[in-house]
C-alpha cells in the first residue's frame, strides 16, 4: 500500500501506471460539500487479484493540479488503458469529466443486470462488495472525514486502499454476471429460454393482478382513513392539467398573430384518413421503425407447423 506524498515519485509512478492496459481507480475529496471541493487522493489498483493492497497506490495530490494534469494526460485520456470506478460520473468531475476516455463504471454495470439476478436494496460498492464478494465487515465511516487535513489518520488510509480492492472484486463478479445475463444470441437454447418465459409469463400475470389489485385497495383504504402515510408506504398526490385546443384555432391564431410556430406534428392514424388525398400536399417527413413483439402461439399456429 504504497502511500505517496513526493511530486516525483508520483509522476514516476504515473508513467508506470500509463503501460498498464487496466485500471481500478478511486478518489478522495476534500470539502466535498462546500462550492470548491479538492481532490486529496487518487487510489489505483493495477493488480486485480492482489487483496493484500501491495499494489494499490495512495497519490496524495491535494493542491496540486499539476499532479493531477499529468495524471489526466497520461491516463484518463488514453484510450488504450481500461478506467474502473464505481459511480464514474462523480470521480470524472475531478478527473478530466468528458476528456476521459475508456471508462467503466461498475454502478452502471450492476443497473444493467436484471434485478432477478441482481435483488439489491441500492447499488452502493458496500452494498455490492457484501452481496457479491462476501465483504461482511464494511467500515464506511472514513468517507465522510476530513481529507482536506494533512497528515492523514491510519484509519483514512486504511479505508482509502480497501475501497479500490472492493472494487476491483466487484468489478470482476460483475463481468460474471454480465455474461450469464447477456450470453450470445448465435448459442442461445431457444427451446430451453421458450419454456422458462412461458413459466415466468404465467406467474407474472398472476403477480401483475395481485400487485395491482393490492396496489388499488391501500390507496383506497388510506384515502378513505385520510392517511397520507403508513409504517411502510407513502401516498402521493400528482395533479396534472392538460390543456387542449382545436386545430383550427390554433392555426387561426397563429395566422392573425403572426406567430412563429413552427414544429413537426405526427399525424395518428385518424388524421391520416381524415385528410387522404390532402396529404399528398403537404411535405411529409416519413420515418418507419420497425418493432419485434413476442407472443404464444394459437392452436391454428401449432396445426399449421405439424
Amino acid at each position: 500500500m504504497p502511500y505517496l506524498t513526493s511530486a516525483s515519485a508520483i509522476r514516476s509512478q504515473i508513467a508506470e501506471f500509463a503501460q498498464s492496459s487496466i485500471l481500478w481507480i478511486d478518489t478522495e475529496v476534500a470539502d466535498y460539500k462546500s462550492n470548491r471541493p479538492r481532490l486529496s487522493l487518487i487510489q489505483v489498483l493495477d493488480e486485480a487479484t492482489d487483496m493484500s493492497g501491495d499494489r494499490i497506490y495512495l497519490l496524495d495530490v491535494l493542491d496540486s493540479p499539476d499532479i493531477v494534469a499529468d495524471f489526466i494526460s497520461q491516463i484518463m485520456t488514453n484510450s488504450a488503458i481500461e478506467k474502473v470506478f464505481h459511480n464514474a460520473s462523480y470521480d470524472l468531475k475531478f478527473l478530466g469529466n468528458k476528456k476521459a476516455k475508456n471508462v467503466t463504471c461498475t454502478l452502471e454495470m450492476a443497473k444493467k443486470i436484471p434485478y432477478y439476478i441482481l435483488p439489491l436494496p441500492n447499488y452502493q460498492l458496500k452494498t455490492l462488495a457484501a452481496k457479491l464478494c462476501k465483504f461482511l465487515y464494511i467500515n464506511k465511516q472514513e468517507q465522510t472525514s476530513d481529507w482536506g487535513q494533512r497528515p492523514l489518520t491510519e484509519g483514512q488510509i486504511e479505508y482509502a486502499y480497501l475501497d479500490c480492492i472492493y472494487l476491483a472484486q466487484v468489478h470482476s463478479r460483475l463481468i460474471e454476471l454480465s455474461q450469464k445475463s447477456n450470453p450470445e444470441p448465435q448459442t442461445e437454447d431457444l427451446s430451453e429460454l421458450a419454456k422458462k418465459y412461458q413459466e415466468v409469463e404465467h406467474n407474472w400475470k398472476i403477480v401483475k393482478s395481485e400487485y395491482e389489485h393490492l396496489q388499488e385497495r391501500i390507496k383506497k383504504a388510506m384515502q378513505a382513513q385520510n392517511l397520507t402515510e403508513t409504517s411502510d408506504l407513502k401516498l402521493n398526490n400528482y395533479e396534472r392539467t392538460t390543456i387542449k385546443v382545436a386545430l383550427s384555432e390554433l392555426v387561426k391564431l397563429i395566422q392573425n398573430k403572426d406567430i412563429k410556430l413552427d414544429f413537426p406534428i405526427t399525424l395518428t392514424q385518424k388524421m391520416q384518413k381524415d385528410l387522404e388525398e390532402n396529404l399528398e400536399q403537404l411535405s411529409l417527413d416519413i420515418e418507419k421503425t420497425q418493432t419485434w413483439r413476442l407472443s404464444p402461439k394459437t392452436e391454428e399456429d401449432i396445426a399449421q407447423n405439424e
